[in-house]
């Protein structure tokens, strides 16, 4: 399957970012380089040293880790998405609780184990995560969940995971935007629950299994400049309870949802009758 066509920019497909970004918060810049021995060989062994006002810098390579953040600001800079990978066969490679800000970028994070398991889960945190890359996971490549969940996942590439691509779900309100969610099994994107009203602009949700978008079980959310186009199934898909911004005689004009073969929006009471559930 043909990957869309990226900038050169951090995390796209030019050269990796060779030397560390001035740190904002005026601390340290802690540096991940396997193959380098004075550098830490994993990004979690740096995360282990970092001060709240450090940074980490990731060069390129491949990192077999889990990184685990909670109750702590984070920032994590990887050298671009093509060239930094993490992956973890025993659990989802990022595990972000109660994160209050900071940023994540120019890393791929992909789950290789067989267990059920996402590539990113963030629960009940308020960062920036940005050109950076969820593949492989068993689950949905992306979970954004929990009432406190303000994240902003913004210019990511969501690939080839198991169910969906991005999850958003238990009351989280995060902002979602210029993502490119594509190959997944189930649905580019995803909205589940009573609170749940992430801001979903600008998304490409394309050649997913299923549909581009399923907002379903209460959900609320705002849906704007979206693409969802050459899914399975329709680009859109809802259920009556649903209450998306704006409203839903308004989708189809406020975003492109064709084309798909079976057409641009849906309600139905089963939104996942095709899977069995």
């Amino acid at each position: 399957m043909e990957r869309p066509q990226e900038s050169g920019a951090v995390g796209g497909r030019g050269e990796p970012l060779g030397e560390p970004p001035l740190n904002p918060k005026g601390g340290r810049t802690l540096i991940v380089d396997a193959r380098d021995p004075h550098a830490y060989i994993r990004p979690s062994a740096a995360l282990k040293d970092a001060g709240e006002t450090d940074q980490i810098f990731i060069r390129p390579g491949v990192y077999e880790d889990k990184v685990f953040v909670a109750d702590r600001p984070v920032l994590l800079i990887g050298a671009g998405r093509d060239h930094v990978q993490i992956y973890s066969r025993r659990g989802g490679p990022l595990y972000l609780q109660r994160v209050p800000s900071g940023m994540i970028s120019g890393i791929t994070f992909r789950y290789v184990g067989s267990d059920q398991h996402s590539a990113i889960n963030v629960l009940d945190s308020v960062c920036t995560i940005t050109q950076c890359r969820a593949t492989e996971g068993v689950l949905s490549g992306v979970v954004i969940y929990g009432p406190e969940a303000r994240a902003t996942f913004v210019d990511n590439e969501v690939c080839y995971n198991r169910e969906s691509g991005i999850f958003v779900f238990a009351g989280a309100q995060p902002r979602v935007a210029q993502n490119q969610c594509y190959g997944n099994h189930h649905f580019g994107l995803a909205v589940r629950d009573p609170g749940s009203h992430p801001e979903c602009v600008r998304n490409v949700c394309h050649s997913n299994m299923l549909s581009g978008i399923l907002l379903f079980h209460h959900a609320e959310a705002l849906l704007l400049d979206n693409t969802c186009r050459g899914n399975q199934h329709w680009g859109l898909v809802m259920t009556p309870d649903t209450h998306p911004t704006p409203p839903r005689e308004d989708l189809v004009t406020s975003n492109v949802l064709l084309p798909n073969p079976r057409g641009s929006l849906v309600v139905t009471e089963q939104p996942l009758a095709d899977i069995g559930r």
